[in-house]
């Protein structure tokens, strides 16, 4: 499991984090992933691509998995 540092922000969009993380080659793939139903935020399936995400929160994605910190 990996874990994602906010780095002094809040949040950070799901979609972004799929990008910046490299789970997704664009953010265009990222939304429509997302939108598909692939993205689990908290064991549960997110669908809003500018999903806020803070600390604490667990996401899975394509068998991978991250922590926000």
């Amino acid at each position: 499991m990996q874990e994602f540092r906010l780095a002094g922000h809040d949040y950070i969009e799901l979609c972004n984090l799929l990008k910046v993380l490299g789970w997704c080659g664009s953010g265009g793939e990222a939304k429509i992933r997302i939108a598909s139903g692939e993205a689990l935020v908290d064991g549960e399936v997110e669908l809003r691509k500018r999903c806020k995400l803070r600390s604490g929160q667990t996401i899975e994605f394509d068998g991978e998995t991250v922590t926000i910190v």
